[in-house]
């Protein structure tokens, strides 16, 4: 970990400041952009490479954003973080228009840290008010229930007021994490109505949305909104979710080739995954553009035959300038600390076990996207 200098120690300074009222982070970092920021683009999505970071995944986790990771991504030269956060983990006594400032004050941490190590910040509700992939189901359902939309639209609306000011170059929104079964006109309508309350407080602001049936379709219909859309690279699952203990059966399924045949009896190699990827690549040409959100394959999966598929991806997302994330950082799917057991680690920063393999792929195809 790199040593204090005197811009860490006022750095820190700063944060600890900032978190005696949420909107201090948006003066302080908007007072350094008095001019407009440049617009957006694909390319400016296609030079995003990072990781996911997980502390407000779930309410059981809700622990603080780690600034050694932002000094990790910095050091090895990636540009974006995406924080899949549980709505939940900022709301008091389980009433979700009571907002616990002391738990927002740590999403404003993270924003810091992305400022002062240069690396884009995407903020994505996981689990919104209303809709998640996860378990247990909310109670209502946001693609039909009006007050379900309203409790969401009061949460985005406070993040836009929150962090008014700070340039889309540093922060961004992604609405929703991997709208499954909903139809296009019911996730229209949400979709309309959340970027309306959020144009409204900040016209400026970058907004992603997940495509549709778990972010494998683009969405059609959007394009006066000026949204950027995201994508997954999980496919195939019998590569990436191989033996997950949260997808059934998938410990039933062949021990993953790569190329090869696959859980769907199908075989698999990068020319398929070029035929996938094929739609997105049209909807590069259009402004914003882009982004995988996440991609990787679980710890059972074979290390090399990891590897063998990521780089085909890479490889198809480098020629087709899009950015991506990496489903996680530290834990199964990431480089440090994965747990798996078919890895020559290499001893990092104190006690961490680093996937060097993994990592320096990672960085050839950053360096190229």
């Amino acid at each position: 970990m790199p040593k204090a200098t005197s811009r860490t120690t006022s750095r820190r300074r700063f944060i600890q400041s900032a978190a005696i009222g949420g909107l201090a982070l948006a003066d302080a970092l908007s007072a350094t952009n008095a001019q407009e920021a440049p617009k957006v683009t694909q390319r400016t999505l296609g030079q995003w490479h990072g990781f996911n970071l997980l502390e407000k995944f779930t309410r059981d986790r809700n622990a603080p954003f780690v600034e050694r990771d932002f000094q990790w991504m910095a050091n090895w030269g990636f540009t974006f973080v995406r924080l899949p956060m549980d709505y939940r983990c900022w709301i008091e006594d389980d009433d979700p228009m009571k907002l616990k400032e002391s738990v927002l004050t740590e999403v404003d941490q993270a924003v810091a840290f992305g400022k002062q190590y240069g690396i884009h910040v995407n903020l994505n509700f996981h689990r919104a008010p209303g809709y998640t992939v996860a378990r247990p189901p909310e109670p209502m359902d946001l693609w039909t229930d009006e007050q379900a939309q309203a409790i969401c639209e009061f949460h985005w609306r406070h993040f836009a007021q929150r962090y008014k000011g700070i340039p889309s170059q540093q922060v961004s929104f992604n609405l929703f994490n991997e709208p499954g079964q909903v139809g296009p006109a019911a996730h229209e309508r949400v979709v309309r109505r959340m970027v309306g309350a959020i144009r409204e407080q900040d016209p400026q602001r970058l907004i992603i949305i997940d495509g549709l049936f778990w972010a494998s379709q683009v969405v059609q219909g959007l394009e006066d909104l000026g949204v950027a859309q995201s994508t997954r690279g999980y496919a195939p699952m019998g590569i990436s979710h191989y033996r997950a203990s949260w997808i059934g059966g998938s410990d039933t399924w062949p021990e993953p080739k790569w190329p090869g045949v696959q859980q769907d009896g199908q075989y698999w190699d990068k020319e398929k995954l070029r035929g996938l990827l094929k739609p997105w690549i049209e909807k590069t040409k259009s402004d914003p553009g882009v982004h995988v959100g996440e991609f990787g394959a679980f710890v059972f999966t074979p290390h090399q035959v990891v590897l063998s598929w990521m780089r085909d991806w890479l490889d198809l997302w480098a020629e087709a300038g899009i950015g991506w994330a990496l489903w996680n950082l530290r834990g199964g799917f990431g480089i440090v600390d994965t747990g798996r057991k078919d890895v020559t680690y290499e001893k990092f920063d104190g006690d961490h076990q680093l996937d060097r393999e993994m990592l320096e792929l990672l960085r050839e195809h950053a360096a190229t996207g």
